[in-house]
């Protein structure tokens, strides 16, 4: 068997294998890829502009826990000037809830209780990450899912590659004048390599979320050999006497940020969780992406600020390797690149969806022709 024929088995049987999952996956990240832009246009997400100041983190805790007795807090996220804050109340085990509490920062008023595990984009993200399975099931399904489309990708590429310069002008335009079954191979053939060029980066980096090995082989590959650290608990020192009486730490801690990055487009602070846990904030400059956020910790009785090693610390002290892992999420959903990049990775992922299934009628009427073939030999 020759090395294009051995290309194209490969080529079909792993098509075959995930093609009912890459056409899912592709469906579901199309509707995820204006997340942003769809929940925007939710009226509870907004709040007049006021002259005065934000109510602390303190205060929109009380707020919104009256809302939801019984529950842990997460976190309060500042949306900035005209944007309703949020308050998040979240929990795994042993009892379920994610719950995000809308508040006006301005007056306190509540404008929203909203159940995350019923809300519809939440809903959509636990079927593209799990296919609404256990994570510890689903994750590695669709993870296999999507390794197997990278190298279909490349088998693809190898597969359309013209051989001489007639094929090469009908690799690129699709024939659509000609009958459909033609039409349905240039859909599969030109559409594929466009795609392939944007949909390579949508499933490298969802590879890197699917397997811890593959993240830290790319860290290890970009880094010059460090071995990847993504997070690792901070904890605050026993309490000592100092603090300003009646100021609860995260609203010193805010305050504090708040004077520092006065260009900061989103702020969250984490409520602390016990005794000795510290005090994270999230300072985002930009609202439209996440990788330049700088995160910092900072010990809830000394309010001094805590260094770390991991990921997600001060963006000025990642290298190369670490923006680049940073960057995934915003690469994933075409954000780095701001509205053209979610629009690439709508019609990449469209299309991604789009090709088991004209691969799967080329290969179901090949088979028929076959069969076909094969019956008129026998009558002869």
């Amino acid at each position: 068997m020759s090395f294009r024929k051995t290309i194209g088995k490969i080529h079909l049987w792993l098509g075959l294998a995930s093609g009912l999952i890459v056409v899912f996956l592709g469906i579901t990240g199309c509707m995820l890829a204006f997340q942003k832009e769809i929940e925007s246009l939710q009226s509870y997400r907004h709040v007049t502009t006021q002259s005065n100041p934000f109510l602390p983190p303190s205060a929109m805790l009380d707020i919104a826990a009256a809302e939801v007795p019984g529950k842990h807090a997460h976190s309060v996220s500042y949306q900035g000037p005209g944007k309703a804050a949020q308050v998040s109340f979240y929990n795994f085990e042993p009892e379920n809830y994610y719950y995000i509490v809308f508040i006006d920062p301005y007056s306190g008023e509540v404008l929203k209780v909203k159940d995350m595990n019923r809300d519809f984009f939440r809903v959509l993200v636990m079927g593209h990450f799990y296919l609404w399975l256990p994570p510890a099931i689903g994750q590695p399904i669709v993870a296999s899912a999507t390794l197997i489309f990278l190298v279909m990708m490349i088998t693809g590429i190898i597969l359309w590659w013209p051989r001489n310069k007639a094929a090469a002008r009908q690799r690129f335009s699709i024939k659509w004048n000609a009958k459909w079954k033609r039409k349905n191979y240039d859909l599969h053939n030109v559409l594929g390599f466009y795609m392939t060029w944007i949909a390579i980066f949508i499933a490298f980096t969802g590879l890197i979320w699917g397997f811890q090995w593959f993240a830290g082989s790319v860290y290890w590959l970009t880094s010059g050999g460090k071995k990847l650290n993504v997070f690792e608990e901070t904890y605050s020192s026993k309490p000592v006497s100092g603090l300003k009486a009646g100021v609860p730490a995260e609203d010193l801690i805010w305050h504090n940020m708040k004077i520092e990055h006065p260009e900061a487009e989103i702020m969250e602070v984490h409520y602390p969780t016990h005794d000795s846990a510290s005090i994270e904030v999230a300072i985002n400059p930009d609202a439209g992406t996440y990788w330049k956020a700088d995160y910092r910790y900072f010990d809830r009785y000394t309010l001094k600020e805590i260094p770390v090693t991991h990921l997600y610390g001060r963006f000025k002290d990642a290298g190369a390797a670490e923006k680049l892992m940073r960057m995934n999420y915003d690469v994933h959903v075409g954000q780095i690149l701001g509205l053209r990049g979610k629009i690439l990775a709508f019609f990449g992922s469209l299309i991604a969806a789009s090709l088991p299934v004209t691969g799967f009628v080329i290969w179901w009427g090949r088979r028929r022709k076959r069969g076909y073939v094969r019956l008129q030999t026998q009558i002869v």
